[in-house]
Protein backbone atom coordinates (compact mmCIF):
# COMPACT_ATOMS: atom_id res chain seq x y z
CA UNK A 1 0.00 0.00 0.00
CA UNK A 2 1.44 3.66 -0.90
CA UNK A 3 1.65 5.95 2.02
CA UNK A 4 3.26 8.38 -0.17
CA UNK A 5 3.50 9.55 -3.53
CA UNK A 6 5.23 12.39 -5.42
CA UNK A 7 4.24 12.71 -8.52
CA UNK A 8 6.31 15.17 -11.02
CA UNK A 9 7.68 17.62 -8.45
CA UNK A 10 9.39 20.64 -9.40
CA UNK A 11 10.74 23.60 -7.72
CA UNK A 12 12.34 26.75 -9.23
CA UNK A 13 14.11 29.51 -6.85
CA UNK A 14 13.94 33.06 -8.67
CA UNK A 15 15.97 35.93 -6.80
CA UNK A 16 14.63 38.54 -5.64
CA UNK A 17 13.63 40.65 -8.47
CA UNK A 18 13.31 37.77 -10.62
CA UNK A 19 16.12 37.98 -12.91
CA UNK A 20 18.21 34.70 -12.35
CA UNK A 21 16.09 31.09 -11.62
CA UNK A 22 17.44 27.78 -10.46
CA UNK A 23 15.61 24.99 -11.20
CA UNK A 24 16.00 22.53 -7.67
CA UNK A 25 14.04 20.15 -8.33
CA UNK A 26 12.97 19.40 -12.68
CA UNK A 27 10.48 15.80 -12.51
CA UNK A 28 11.07 14.16 -9.26
CA UNK A 29 8.37 11.25 -9.46
CA UNK A 30 8.54 8.12 -6.70
CA UNK A 31 6.42 6.41 -4.29
CA UNK A 32 7.20 5.09 -0.64
CA UNK A 33 4.63 2.24 0.53
CA UNK A 34 3.81 1.71 3.94
CA UNK A 35 7.05 0.77 6.31
CA UNK A 36 9.53 0.87 3.40
CA UNK A 37 12.85 2.28 4.84
CA UNK A 38 14.05 4.69 2.31
CA UNK A 39 17.15 6.68 2.25
CA UNK A 40 17.81 9.56 -0.69
CA UNK A 41 21.05 10.02 -1.46
CA UNK A 42 22.91 12.72 -4.10
CA UNK A 43 25.82 15.01 -4.63
CA UNK A 44 25.78 18.29 -2.32
CA UNK A 45 23.31 20.53 -4.43
CA UNK A 46 21.34 18.08 -6.62
CA UNK A 47 18.14 18.74 -4.81
CA UNK A 48 17.78 16.07 -1.83
CA UNK A 49 17.68 18.90 0.96
CA UNK A 50 14.71 20.74 -1.33
CA UNK A 51 13.26 17.36 -1.62
CA UNK A 52 13.47 16.60 2.10
CA UNK A 53 11.60 20.26 2.72
CA UNK A 54 8.90 19.78 0.74
CA UNK A 55 8.24 16.52 1.72
CA UNK A 56 8.50 18.09 5.17
CA UNK A 57 5.57 20.50 4.17
CA UNK A 58 8.54 23.36 4.67
CA UNK A 59 8.36 24.12 1.63
CA UNK A 60 6.01 24.44 -1.53
CA UNK A 61 7.20 22.97 -4.96
CA UNK A 62 6.39 24.90 -7.99
CA UNK A 63 4.58 22.39 -9.52
CA UNK A 64 3.70 19.03 -8.83
CA UNK A 65 1.66 16.96 -5.99
CA UNK A 66 2.64 14.78 -2.75
CA UNK A 67 0.02 12.86 -1.59
CA UNK A 68 0.52 11.29 2.10
CA UNK A 69 -2.19 8.64 2.18
CA UNK A 70 -3.93 10.32 -0.44
CA UNK A 71 -4.36 13.31 0.82
CA UNK A 72 -2.43 16.02 -1.24
CA UNK A 73 -0.70 18.18 1.34
CA UNK A 74 0.91 20.67 -1.38
CA UNK A 75 -3.13 21.88 -1.16
CA UNK A 76 -2.73 22.45 2.69
CA UNK A 77 -3.98 25.69 3.50
CA UNK A 78 -1.14 27.65 5.69
CA UNK A 79 -3.32 27.62 8.85
CA UNK A 80 -3.61 24.12 9.07
CA UNK A 81 0.03 22.96 7.32
CA UNK A 82 1.44 23.19 10.85
CA UNK A 83 -1.38 20.64 12.64
CA UNK A 84 -1.15 18.59 9.84
CA UNK A 85 2.63 18.11 10.32
CA UNK A 86 2.33 17.96 14.10
CA UNK A 87 -0.27 15.36 13.39
CA UNK A 88 1.38 12.97 10.66
CA UNK A 89 5.17 13.60 10.45
CA UNK A 90 8.22 12.87 12.65
CA UNK A 91 11.43 14.81 12.40
CA UNK A 92 15.17 13.89 13.19
CA UNK A 93 17.19 16.72 12.08
CA UNK A 94 21.34 16.14 12.25
CA UNK A 95 21.62 19.25 14.81
CA UNK A 96 18.78 17.68 16.85
CA UNK A 97 16.71 20.68 17.32
CA UNK A 98 16.36 19.71 20.90
CA UNK A 99 15.42 23.42 23.15
CA UNK A 100 18.28 23.54 26.00
CA UNK A 101 16.34 25.52 28.42
CA UNK A 102 13.81 22.04 28.39
CA UNK A 103 14.82 18.59 29.76
CA UNK A 104 14.91 16.15 27.61
CA UNK A 105 11.32 14.72 28.82
CA UNK A 106 9.83 18.14 27.55
CA UNK A 107 11.00 18.29 24.54
CA UNK A 108 9.99 14.84 24.03
CA UNK A 109 6.24 15.74 25.19
CA UNK A 110 6.67 19.15 23.06
CA UNK A 111 4.66 18.42 20.51
CA UNK A 112 1.64 16.70 22.50
CA UNK A 113 1.80 19.72 24.70
CA UNK A 114 1.10 21.59 21.50
CA UNK A 115 -1.56 18.93 20.51
CA UNK A 116 -3.01 20.07 23.92
CA UNK A 117 -2.94 16.04 25.33
CA UNK A 118 -3.39 15.70 28.78
CA UNK A 119 0.05 14.42 30.94
CA UNK A 120 -1.39 11.15 31.42
CA UNK A 121 -1.88 10.55 28.35
CA UNK A 122 2.19 12.30 27.48
CA UNK A 123 3.86 10.17 30.15
CA UNK A 124 1.56 6.66 28.84
CA UNK A 125 3.24 7.49 25.70
CA UNK A 126 6.31 7.88 26.81
CA UNK A 127 7.09 4.96 28.83
CA UNK A 128 7.42 2.47 26.06
CA UNK A 129 9.62 4.32 24.11
CA UNK A 130 11.79 5.67 26.22
CA UNK A 131 12.74 2.15 27.60
CA UNK A 132 13.05 0.92 23.71
CA UNK A 133 15.62 3.72 23.16
CA UNK A 134 17.18 3.25 26.49
CA UNK A 135 16.50 6.88 27.79
CA UNK A 136 14.57 6.27 31.03
CA UNK A 137 17.56 7.27 33.23
CA UNK A 138 18.29 10.82 31.76
CA UNK A 139 14.62 12.18 30.73
CA UNK A 140 15.65 14.72 33.55
CA UNK A 141 18.64 16.24 32.52
CA UNK A 142 19.13 18.70 29.65
CA UNK A 143 20.18 18.64 26.57
CA UNK A 144 23.61 20.17 27.29
CA UNK A 145 24.23 17.77 30.10
CA UNK A 146 24.25 14.20 27.56
CA UNK A 147 26.17 13.49 24.88
CA UNK A 148 25.54 13.63 21.10
CA UNK A 149 24.40 10.04 20.76
CA UNK A 150 21.60 10.39 24.23
CA UNK A 151 20.85 14.32 22.43
CA UNK A 152 19.42 11.67 19.26
CA UNK A 153 17.89 9.29 20.89
CA UNK A 154 15.79 12.23 22.23
CA UNK A 155 15.40 13.06 19.14
CA UNK A 156 13.69 9.94 18.15
CA UNK A 157 11.30 9.46 20.79
CA UNK A 158 10.05 13.18 19.77
CA UNK A 159 9.76 11.86 16.20
CA UNK A 160 8.11 8.62 17.71
CA UNK A 161 5.68 9.70 20.29
CA UNK A 162 2.64 10.98 18.08
CA UNK A 163 3.12 7.87 16.26
CA UNK A 164 3.45 9.88 12.59
CA UNK A 165 2.67 7.71 9.26
CA UNK A 166 6.33 9.09 8.25
CA UNK A 167 9.59 9.53 9.79
CA UNK A 168 11.71 12.31 8.13
CA UNK A 169 15.34 12.01 8.94
CA UNK A 170 17.91 14.47 7.93
CA UNK A 171 21.45 13.11 7.71
CA UNK A 172 20.53 11.41 11.40
CA UNK A 173 24.19 10.68 11.74
CA UNK A 174 26.30 13.45 10.56
CA UNK A 175 27.10 15.16 14.18
CA UNK A 176 27.53 11.34 15.84
CA UNK A 177 30.95 9.75 16.45
CA UNK A 178 31.14 5.86 15.02
CA UNK A 179 29.65 4.70 18.06
CA UNK A 180 26.35 6.31 18.31
CA UNK A 181 26.09 6.29 14.49
CA UNK A 182 25.99 2.69 15.13
CA UNK A 183 23.31 2.50 18.07
CA UNK A 184 21.35 4.94 15.83
CA UNK A 185 21.18 2.70 12.93
CA UNK A 186 20.44 -0.09 14.51
CA UNK A 187 17.65 1.75 16.44
CA UNK A 188 16.08 2.65 13.11
CA UNK A 189 16.29 -0.75 11.99
CA UNK A 190 14.19 -2.03 14.76
CA UNK A 191 11.56 0.89 14.38
CA UNK A 192 11.55 0.06 10.62
CA UNK A 193 10.99 -4.03 11.66
CA UNK A 194 8.16 -2.60 13.54
CA UNK A 195 6.05 -0.84 10.93
CA UNK A 196 7.47 2.78 10.84
CA UNK A 197 8.21 4.34 7.77
CA UNK A 198 11.60 6.13 7.21
CA UNK A 199 12.37 8.46 4.76
CA UNK A 200 16.24 9.65 5.37
CA UNK A 201 18.52 12.00 3.78
CA UNK A 202 21.66 11.02 3.88
CA UNK A 203 25.50 11.31 2.84
CA UNK A 204 26.35 8.46 4.53
CA UNK A 205 26.86 5.34 2.39
CA UNK A 206 27.00 3.89 5.78
CA UNK A 207 23.36 4.69 7.38
CA UNK A 208 22.11 4.11 3.34
CA UNK A 209 23.22 0.93 3.24
CA UNK A 210 20.59 0.13 6.21
CA UNK A 211 17.45 1.33 4.57
CA UNK A 212 15.40 -1.04 1.90
CA UNK A 213 15.71 0.87 -0.67
CA UNK A 214 18.24 4.02 -2.37
CA UNK A 215 17.25 6.63 -4.30
CA UNK A 216 19.90 8.75 -5.86
CA UNK A 217 19.03 12.26 -7.20
CA UNK A 218 21.14 14.07 -9.34
CA UNK A 219 20.75 17.73 -11.11
CA UNK A 220 17.53 17.35 -9.52
CA UNK A 221 15.92 14.79 -11.24
CA UNK A 222 15.75 10.59 -9.76
CA UNK A 223 18.63 9.12 -11.38
CA UNK A 224 18.65 5.35 -10.07
CA UNK A 225 17.44 3.50 -7.62
CA UNK A 226 18.62 0.41 -5.26
CA UNK A 227 16.37 -2.31 -3.69
CA UNK A 228 18.49 -4.15 -1.25
CA UNK A 229 16.01 -7.38 -1.39
CA UNK A 230 18.20 -9.95 -0.18
CA UNK A 231 21.71 -8.30 -0.40
CA UNK A 232 23.87 -7.69 3.15
CA UNK A 233 24.18 -4.82 4.33
CA UNK A 234 28.06 -5.02 3.10
CA UNK A 235 26.35 -5.98 -0.34
CA UNK A 236 24.24 -2.92 -0.40
CA UNK A 237 27.33 -0.63 1.13
CA UNK A 238 28.91 -1.77 -2.26
CA UNK A 239 26.39 -1.18 -4.59
CA UNK A 240 25.97 2.54 -3.36
CA UNK A 241 29.68 2.95 -3.13
CA UNK A 242 29.76 1.73 -7.04
CA UNK A 243 26.16 3.99 -7.89
CA UNK A 244 27.92 7.34 -6.70
CA UNK A 245 30.63 6.79 -8.22
CA UNK A 246 29.07 6.96 -11.36
CA UNK A 247 27.71 9.90 -10.84
CA UNK A 248 30.39 11.79 -9.87
CA UNK A 249 32.26 10.59 -13.06
CA UNK A 250 28.91 10.80 -15.06
CA UNK A 251 28.52 7.12 -16.82
CA UNK A 252 24.95 5.00 -16.71
CA UNK A 253 23.90 3.46 -13.65
CA UNK A 254 23.73 -0.13 -13.86
CA UNK A 255 21.15 -2.50 -12.12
Amino acid sequence: MKLLEVNNLKKIYSSRFGGNQVQALSNVTFSVEKGEYVAIMGESGSGKTTLLNILASLDKPTSGEILLQGKNIVAIKESEITAFRRENLGFVFQDFNLLDTFSLKDNIFLPLVLSRKSYGEMAKRLKPIAGKLGIENILEKFPYEVSGGQKQRAAVARALITDPQLILADEPTGALDSKSTDQLLKLFSEINNEGQTIVMVTHSTKAASHAGRVLFIKDGEVFHQLYRGSMSKEEMFEKISNTLTVITTGGAANE
